[in-house]
């Protein structure tokens, strides 16, 4: 039985704790939800800001791929702007069989703050994914040999060595952060599968008038889709956001109030410089305006299950909820709420829990035959 969860590791941890458990972490994590029958686990990749420790998802998802039996493992995501296109496709084909067969690769074009240690601005990111993204998809998932020649990368008829586990090829994705078109609609155009932000981290001000909302980014892939002749699979399409769950709504915002504080104003407002808060909401309220603006769940498991039958209306339907891991509380805490959205929150969402229920109603109502 599954559920249709998922966990999205930037992932971030506070400066200050040792670095070597905070990596762990991630790892004993992954292995606590792959029991609790969690569906896949995606690993971003970044190199600055202090918060973001992994910087090599791949030695990420392959030790995982050791601690766990049926959790799908995927990047999430490679930035194509500073990886050559052959180096990503030959490290999917080995993930693919660490796996056995769960690895997906997420692709983007890179942050930001990355790429100016590496000198290369947004509009370079950009154009090297343009670039690199149908390379990439051709040596992962084609047949052909492979001959291009760029600025930054060359090819001549190449091909890789390894097969592929699963001969009908390695999903592929790409992500979006709501603040532009583009990304939906390379989704649509190369047939990819979509993982979007509920809202977006790097603006984090709630009703940001430059967020595209999420039934508006499904569109946008679709209508870039049908202009190649194809259609998406919504069952294939992920939104991220932070949730947390606990007994009580007073106990899931009172686990998390602090750590979430931390999180917008030490890690995105003064290590990122982003303006975090909107002029009229008190940083009393920060987390519950985040609530209310649909980039966060928290609180009870009626509060979470009715948070997401509102997102499956609103966007028109999605295939899996990730869980951002953000850290805003302790490991015993997360944990918990990892339990309660696999054991109470999925089966009222996916309808587990409708048949034993079904049993005992029948049983009732039979009982006088």
């Amino acid at each position: 039985m599954y559920s249709r969860l998922g966990l999205f590791f930037s992932p971030v941890h506070e400066t200050g704790q040792d670095p070597h458990l905070a990596l762990e972490r991630n790892l004993d994590l992954i292995e606590y939800v792959d029991h609790l029958n969690f569906d896949e686990a995606w690993f971003g990749e970044h190199h600055t800001l202090g918060w973001g420790l992994i910087g090599a998802p791949e030695t990420m998802i392959a030790a995982a791929s050791q601690r766990t039996n049926q959790i799908k493992l995927a990047h999430g995501v490679v930035p194509l702007s500073g990886h050559h296109p052959f180096h990503v496709a030959s490290r999917a084909y080995h993930l693919d069989h660490l796996t056995r067969g769960r690895y997906i690769l997420g692709v983007g074009p890179g942050v930001p703050f990355d790429g100016a240690m590496f000198g290369l601005d947004p509009a370079t990111q950009r154009a090297r994914l343009n670039e690199a993204l149908p390379v990439v998809q051709e040596l992962v998932n084609g047949e052909s040999r492979v001959s291009e020649k760029t600025d930054w990368f060359e090819l001549h008829e190449a091909k890789v060595q390894l097969p592929r586990f699963n001969p009908d090829g390695i999903e592929m994705a790409m992500s979006t952060s709501g603040t532009s078109r583009t990304s939906p609609r390379m989704v649509g155009e190369y047939g990819l599968s979509m993982v979007s932000f509920a809202l977006p981290f790097s603006l984090l001000t709630p009703n940001s008038p430059s967020f595209i909302p999420l039934a508006q980014q499904w569109k946008y892939a679709e209508e870039a889709a049908a202009e190649q002749g194809r259609s998406l699979d919504r069952n294939k399409w992920r939104i991220t956001l932070p949730v947390h769950v606990a007994e009580t709504r007073k106990e899931a915002y009172d686990d998390v109030r602090d750590g979430y504080d931390r999180w917008l104003f030490e890690y995105f407002g003064k290590a990122a410089g982003r303006d975090v808060l909107g002029p009229d909401t008190p940083r009393s309220r920060a987390l519950e305006a985040r609530v209310e603006a649909g980039g966060a769940l928290v609180g009870s498991v009626e509060d979470i299950v009715e948070g997401i039958r509102s997102m499956q209306e609103s966007t028109g339907g999605f295939g899996t909820l990730l869980v951002y891991v953000a850290d805003w509380t302790s490991a015993h805490k997360t944990n918990r709420s990892m339990e309660l959205l696999a054991r109470e929150v999925a089966p009222r969402i996916n309808g587990a829990a409708s048949r034993p229920q079904e049993a005992v109603d029948w049983a009732i109502a039979n009982r006088s035959k």
